[in-house]
């Protein structure tokens, strides 16, 4: 095999990304050159201080984006990302479902280390993301950095809980976790688009009016760096695209009779081809957001990070993964995840190095020049070693707690305990799909991992009763 080493080919098969393999040959013209095994590039040197674009997409699936193996969407701005950059194939989210990840990435830390992150998800006022907490925004702001959250926030309702609250200088978008996407109705059964603290006004498709707002942001003369948190909710039910707003109606109604998140849920709607049309209207949107970036001409030195919050449900494709979104295997976690920085990072490469959400913040720290605060310190290991100087990753364990499921990745070993208490040991590099469990073959691995786990969940808040 040439271009790639044995260890890596195995580790890509391994890794469950052997689809994404298939999904690259697949969506690239014969005469593109095929992804290499990632590498620093040799005397990238400093540079300015970057603009930083993090991107969520909302449950979307490890393999929903054709560069990841899907057979049946299309995703070609996505593809060019990747293309440009770095994609990870062992990337994971900070947990298993939406407000807890997104506390993951705000803090860089455990969720279970703050009161509101052990809300799985956060579903009333009472819960959020304490004001008083560091955020990856506060800390970039006080390093000179201007900040904004355009989309959805899921870390606590208003009066208390606000982004402006917790360091970004502007906001644009959604409180809750879900919400009609023409209505702006959520799942508090109340109007939920906001600008600042201030209700807004707009009943057209919701990823149409946030593509707007970033477009707007990042065209902007910007005197300082910046950083932007755009956070999609496509493509999270109800199963809504631009040409549904009749059903759109029909789920408003229903949340106005008092049947909020009944409605929202939308079990008796979409289908795997409206679920394709929903990731592939994300991907025109990102691709609109990354074209006024280059427009702009500060594409080479922003950072731009594109994750989901926690793996796909109902209608993703997750193959070969086992699992989906509120558990803690491979499918509730692992998500698709590309990085392109043109100044300081080649494209065309991919990586099999285990990371996950609370990393990125430790690297977006570390590469704006910010310093964690020390009273709270990071969870998250900064990849910007790694990723810039061609050091070796860093090696710990990832570490996931829910209600119900434990799990910790240590190398190619993965411990979990399902929601019947029972312990489960498996190898990635050799099973993906996390059908070969070799608990009781490697009783005295098992404890290991176990023991690990415990050590970390003993740091940690206890779920309330």
């Amino acid at each position: 095999m040439s271009g790639i080493s044995r260890r890596a080919f195995t580790s890509l098969i391994g890794g469950g990304a052997a689809t994404a393999v298939a999904g690259t040959a697949a969506t690239a013209e014969a005469s593109t050159p095929a992804e290499r095994p990632f590498r620093a590039r040799a005397h990238a040197g400093r540079g300015r201080r970057p603009n930083i674009l993090f991107v969520f997409a909302d449950d979307l699936g490890w393999a929903d984006l054709s560069v990841y193996g899907a057979p049946h969407i299309r995703t070609p701005n996505l593809d060019r990302l990747a293309a440009q950059g770095v994609r990870f194939t062992d990337a994971y989210s900070g947990s298993a479902t939406c407000s807890p990840t997104r506390f993951s990435l705000y803090t860089g830390r455990f969720p279970g280390r703050t009161k509101g992150g052990l809300a799985e998800p956060i579903a009333n006022r009472s819960q959020g993301l304490d004001p008083g907490h560091p955020t990856l925004a506060s800390l970039l702001k006080k390093a000179g950095y201007s900040t904004a959250l355009i989309g959805k926030w899921h870390c606590g309702w208003l009066p208390d809980y606000s982004p402006t609250k917790s360091g970004w200088d502007e906001f644009f978008g959604n409180f809750g976790g879900a919400l009609e996407y023409f209505s702006k109705l959520g799942q508090l059964g109340d109007y939920d688009l906001y600008e600042g603290d201030a209700e807004y006004k707009d009943l057209r498709y919701y990823t149409t009016v946030l593509t707007e707002r970033a477009v707007d942001y990042v065209g902007r003369g910007h005197e300082q760096p910046w950083l932007l948190n755009l956070n999609f909710t496509t493509p999270h039910w109800p199963w809504l695209t631009e040409d549904d707003e009749e059903t759109g109606a029909e789920i408003a109604a229903k949340v106005r009779a008092g049947s909020a998140l009944g409605a929202l849920l939308h079990n008796d709607g979409g289908s795997v081809t409206k679920y394709t049309e929903m990731v592939e209207s994300l991907d025109r949107a990102v691709g609109q957001v990354l074209a006024a970036l280059r427009r702009s001409g500060q594409e080479d030195n922003t950072i731009v990070v594109f994750s989901s919050d926690n793996g796909g449900e109902r209608f993703s494709y997750q193959w070969p993964l086992s699992g989906e979104k509120a558990s803690l295997l491979e499918g509730g976690i692992r998500v698709p995840t590309i990085l392109r920085w043109p100044d300081r990072v080649d494209g065309r490469q991919v990586s099999h190095v285990p990371v996950y959400t609370p990393d990125w913040t430790a690297t977006l720290l570390e590469v704006a020049g910010a310093r964690p605060d020390p009273a709270y310190p990071l969870d998250g290991q900064s990849l910007a070693g790694y990723l810039l100087r061609g050091e070796q990753p860093p090696e710990r364990d990832l570490f996931w707690r829910v209600r119900g499921n434990r799990a910790l990745r240590r190398g190619d070993l993965k411990y979990y305990r399902d929601a019947d208490g029972k312990d489960h040991l498996f190898d990635l590099a050799a099973d993906a799909r996390e059908q070969a469990d070799l608990a009781s073959d490697q009783p005295q691995l098992l404890a290991e991992l176990k023991a690990g786990w415990e050590t970390v969940n003993a740091t940690l808040l206890p779920y309330p009763g």
